[in-house]
């Protein structure tokens, strides 16, 4: 028993250092490139923006709002990267990266993945749906970019981004409005609602009639609605006075209805006389023409 405490002894005190204690050895540094499918810190100015990224407009104010979270926080959800020659481009996480670089970081927490255009694409738009970040234009013009782009029916696009198919095609329909409307859905002056109503009209000149309205009585979608379909009833023939009916009592109608916001016909009955006719569609609605017009309502 004691021959094996002392060999037992002795094959400790090999294992135990006699000389002076040095500090561990680190460990070996980490690759320099990113693995794909981990959490790594990539440098900001090695990120490029997503080329389909199919959100346009970042508000200022919210991104100020979430660098001051990153400041006092960090990056609290990683970005999404594809590796392209050597540098980084977004495939999801642009709101991220923007408040990132006010914030003053140098690096920002990523996972790298490999992504086709076509995935790059798909995932922004879905991230940016699941989100409500995208106004009505941006969302179609995503859907555009993924049936010109890569080939795809309508219904094909509706499955991959998990949307029904009438409403990827009634926000393809947005595309088929002036551009200037298209601004003004773009910019919240005009929803949606509003642009599907003004598309109900089949001539351009109903159309900024009804968008003309819309603005100057601040219609709602309904009213929107109920306007367009009494711009889309044909209307009996005006008496002529004489030849062809001057052009100054169409542009009268069209200032008319972008004043009061209502449908309104001037009716001429004579080369100096006439009527007007002003088109309400609910008592809030004849108050508000009221109101424009200097009459008070409870007056009556």
């Amino acid at each position: 028993m004691v021959a094996k405490k002392q060999a037992l002894g002795r094959g400790l005190g090999a294992l135990i250092p006699t000389g002076p204690v040095t500090s561990p050895q680190p460990l070996p540094a980490p690759p320099a490139t990113p693995q794909k499918g981990h959490v790594r810190q990539i440098p900001l100015d090695l990120i490029d923006p997503n080329p389909y990224q199919p959100r346009q407009f970042f508000d200022d104010e919210h991104l100020e709002e979430l660098a001051a979270s990153i400041r006092s926080h960090g990056v609290l959800q990683p970005l999404l990267l594809r590796e392209e020659n050597g540098r980084y481009q977004l495939v999801a996480g642009e709101r991220r990266w923007r408040a990132a670089k006010l914030a003053g970081l140098a690096s920002v927490p990523a996972l790298l993945e490999d992504f086709s255009s076509q995935d790059q694409l798909e995932v922004a738009l879905i991230e940016n749906i699941q989100r409500e970040d995208l106004n009505a234009m941006e969302e179609a013009r995503a859907y555009r970019d993924l049936v010109s782009r890569y080939n795809l029916s309508q219904e094909e696009v509706a499955n991959r981004v998990g949307k029904g198919r009438a409403t990827v095609a009634n926000a393809l329909r947005l595309l088929k409005l002036p551009v200037d409307i298209q601004q003004d859905i773009e910019a919240g002056r005009l929803t949606a609602g509003h642009g599907r109503a003004i598309l109900s009209l089949e001539s351009s000149e109903k159309q900024r009639r009804l968008h003309k309205a819309v603005l100057a009585g601040d219609l709602n979608v309904r009213e929107a609605e109920r306007l367009a379909r009494r711009l889309a009833e044909k209307q009996p023939p005006r008496p002529k006075p004489a030849g062809e009916i001057d052009p100054q009592v169409k542009a009268l109608e069209d200032k008319l209805i972008e004043v009061l916001g209502a449908f309104t016909r001037l009716k001429p009955t004579s080369p100096t006389q006439g009527r007007i006719e002003i088109t309400y569609n609910s008592l809030d609605d004849l108050d508000r023409i009221l109101l424009l017009l200097g009459v008070e309502a409870d007056a009556i």
